[in-house]
């Protein structure tokens, strides 16, 4: 599993969802925003939160989030 894999914990249904959108990789997730995420069949308020913790330990964040001021 590569660092840039979408998180286990974001669960099947989401993990399937994302790549059905063409969403393979965590740093794609940068361009998306939270309610396009929501949009998606699978992917619920928990793997949003999966999602956007992955991001965030590597300094990055959804498209729309604000810029994290602690760095």
């Amino acid at each position: 599993m590569s660092d840039d894999d979408i998180p286990r914990a974001a669960g099947a249904p989401a993990r399937g969802a994302l790549a059905a959108a063409g969403w393979t990789r965590l740093s794609q997730l940068t361009g998306v925003t939270e309610r396009e995420l929501l949009a998606l069949h699978g992917v619920g308020p928990k793997a949003v939160r999966v999602l956007r913790a992955a991001l965030g330990e590597r300094g990055l964040g959804l498209a729309g989030d604000p810029p994290d001021t602690d760095r």
